[in-house]
């Protein structure tokens, strides 16, 4: 492992973006490393598809800067732990290739007073820990800033443990449009549940006895939840109690949306992931702790216009979270292929709507891992991709009886959560509430391009391009101006333009979005 002191050394070292060979994964620490930071260091080591497909090691490099800013007048800066030889042993074994330990005059040339600082939106920085450390995340913002500028990394990996920081980095990263991911890893716990921290070493015998309280009052919490007792502010008054009882004292326990880390008063029946964080004081040791609660399990939604490529990654999005693919666009193609066996018009409501009673649909994982399409127990997955049934699906799916109908059994479906579902009106009609929509599109001249190889591809005749290309300017005028759900983004979607992206970057472009939402924490991935 390499030892880096200087910033010269560390942009030597580095290299810039466009020369790499491999990907370049960093993880920022102030030191006392622990399993926690092992646990970060041990996913930024794991090989992930490039956006060509081609795998590759990451390198790893990990910071080491107690940082002056984010402490407080009595926060202990001066006793922070600090041992850079077992700090570099460790990381050495770890797997680390490079380990970057300035100085503050090297990080700070200027000195702190001509240091252009990085504040972060007030609403994110006012609640929970905020409240209590004023200035702490603009010191953390100001300075994980400058070492993405000085690194320019692929991925910045942190742990979820400090998840308001978390959720301010990525808001930083994303408002400064630094080219990096931010991937949030899975809170690493001692065995009796205690969440890993440098801090935990101020503990003396009897206070990390007592500071097990902490992870024993949530798991309490949970364990409530699931016997059906309501989340409120009985709940979280109840949980202050053990705290205390235990003899911790409770700076704050509160109920948060993740994102917006606004307060949330109860867990109301529609709303999704919650947060119940918590900061106490164990002697003169200050700990922090979190529970992410689900009324279900997560949904994605994912809208977008006919060829774009959604039934591609989506699948394979699915796999890669462990949730249950919903293809709803496969539903209606369906429906679509039941109508035109029957030799009925498309667009005569009135004569489909008698052929959806007693009309068996259903969706099957193979076992080869593709979906399969039956109808009334008859295998159409092929059929239902004849150019006859793309013709005409946009038509049947604009009646009311049929969107009604399927609308119903795919929220049927998504009642229990666990899945992922793709078609036009999924955020918008089927699944309002999804913890994450994606409006997935490119443009008329791509799809039209996707189209005539799938097309190659499933051995049909393949039309000229200027023909693909108005058949499907034609269907996206249909479901976006149909009556009955058309197609649009719904408001609180992310818009993902998939122009110039192959199949790997577009899935790796849905987990970032997904783990913005939905945490390791809350859904390990599969």
């Amino acid at each position: 492992m390499i030892l880096l002191r200087t910033c010269d050394e560390l942009r030597r070292w580095c290299g810039p973006p466009q020369r790499r060979q491999r990907p370049l994964n960093f993880v920022p620490t102030m030191g006392a490393l622990h399993p926690g930071h092992l646990s970060l260091i041990s996913s930024a080591l794991q090989t992930r598809p490039s956006p060509n497909g081609e795998v590759l090691r990451p390198r790893v490099l990990v910071s080491l800067f107690v940082n002056p800013l984010q402490f407080g007048p009595r926060e202990g800066f001066v006793s922070y732990p600090r041992d850079l030889g077992a700090d570099c042993r460790t990381a050495e074994n770890a797997g680390v290739e490079a380990l970057f330990a300035p100085s503050e005059q090297e990080l700070f040339p200027g000195g702190e007073s001509e240091l252009t600082r990085v504040i972060p939106p007030p609403s994110l920085m006012g609640s929970l820990c905020g409240r209590s450390r004023p200035g702490h995340f603009e010191g953390v913002a100001t300075v994980v800033a400058r070492l993405l500028a000085l690194i320019r990394p692929d991925c910045l990996l942190l742990g979820e443990k400090d998840w308001q920081q978390l959720v301010i980095l990525r808001r930083v990263v994303a408002d400064l449009g630094l080219a990096v991911e931010v991937r949030g890893c899975r809170t690493w716990r001692e065995p009796d549940g205690l969440a890993g921290s440098s801090r935990n070493r101020y503990l003396s015998a009897q206070e990390r006895r007592q500071a097990a309280a902490l992870p024993a009052a949530l798991r309490s919490v949970r364990v409530r939840l699931a016997a059906g007792e309501p989340l409120g502010e009985p709940m979280v008054q109840k949980l202050r109690l053990d705290l205390e009882t235990a003899g911790l004292i409770v700076e704050y326990a509160d109920l948060v949306d993740p994102a917006s880390l606004q307060p949330l008063p109860t867990l109301a029946g529609g709303q999704r992931l919650s947060l119940l964080a918590v900061a106490v004081r164990c002697g003169s040791t200050r700990l922090i702790d979190h529970l992410l609660l689900m009324p279900r399990l997560p949904i994605v939604a994912i809208d977008g216009p006919a060829g774009a490529g959604k039934s591609t990654v989506t699948r394979a999005f699915a796999k890669q979270m462990g949730l249950i693919y919903l293809d709803t666009g496969a539903m209606y193609r369906a429906v679509t292929w039941w109508v035109q066996r029957h030799g009925v018009d498309a667009a005569d409501a009135a004569a489909i709507e008698p052929l959806l009673t007693g009309l068996e649909l259903s969706l099957e994982g193979g076992g080869d891992g593709d979906l399969r399409v039956l109808v009334n127990g008859h295998d159409v997955t092929v059929a239902i991709r004849d150019p006859s049934v793309t013709a005409q699906v946009s038509a049947v799916a604009a009646h009311a009886c049929v969107r009604e109908g399927l609308t119903r059994q795919q929220q049927a479906m998504g009642e229990k959560g666990g899945l992922v579902a793709e078609g036009r009106d999924i955020g918008t009609a089927v699944f309002p509430h999804a913890d994450l929509k994606v409006f997935l599109t490119a443009t008329v001249a791509e799809r039209a391009r996707r189209r005539a190889l799938d097309l190659e591809q499933r051995g049909f005749a393949v039309p000229p391009l200027m023909d693909l290309e108005t058949q499907i300017a034609e269907r996206d005028h249909l479901d976006s101006s149909r009556t009955i759900a058309p197609l649009r983004q719904a408001e609180d979607a992310v818009k993902l333009i998939t122009d110039g992206m192959g199949v790997e970057a577009v899935i790796e472009a849905l987990v970032e979005l997904f783990r913005e939402r939905v945490p390791e924490d809350a859904w390990p991935e599969s």
